[in-house]
């Protein structure tokens, strides 16, 4: 096994770890800088592309996202039939290439706040997804995510390569 194929499977892994009650921390390291990474997290057409899991059977129906303070996002699942899911909320922090802060506001019961930091070291981006919840109960039924992350990071990783 040559040297680049036993750095791929560090590059492509996902971790996630509780650091608290209400906390998860989910990392994963992209062979991507951070501009494009950044801009396949904020560009609908990008997004559309990745983010729902294809095991599930949903894709993305629509996707609204005004990546600026106080700007909104709306994105709608769905699997073909009547039935679809919304999530949707307000960004809080957008800082280029480095940072995103938004809401989650689908539950309407004050739902987590998620950031994303982007942080390039030689040309590849160390990407960590954090989600704050409001309560121990309200993480424990969502650890889910984490699972269903591994597989849109993997896309993630295949739309990465596919760009310019």
């Amino acid at each position: 096994m040559d040297a680049r194929r036993e750095r791929e499977p560090s590059l492509e892994r996902t971790t996630a770890e509780r650091t608290s009650d209400r906390e998860i921390v989910i990392r994963r390291t992209f062979n991507a800088p951070a501009r494009i990474v950044f801009e396949a997290w904020t560009r609908p057409e990008l997004f559309k592309r990745w983010w729902a899991p294809k095991s599930s059977g949903m894709s993305i129906q629509s996707c609204e996202m005004d990546v600026r303070v106080g700007g909104k996002y709306r994105i709608a699942f769905g699997n073909g039939g009547a039935e679809s899911m919304a999530f949707f909320g307000k960004y809080l922090e957008v800082t280029p290439h480095s940072r995103l802060v938004w809401t989650n506001e689908e539950g309407g019961d004050g739902g987590p706040i998620t950031t994303v930091t982007f942080e390039e070291r030689a040309g590849k981006t160390l990407l960590a997804l954090t989600e704050v919840h409001t309560s121990k109960q309200c993480l424990d039924d969502n650890l889910g995510f984490a699972d269903g992350l591994r597989e849109t990071f993997g896309q993630l990783d295949e739309l990465l390569a596919s760009l310019p």
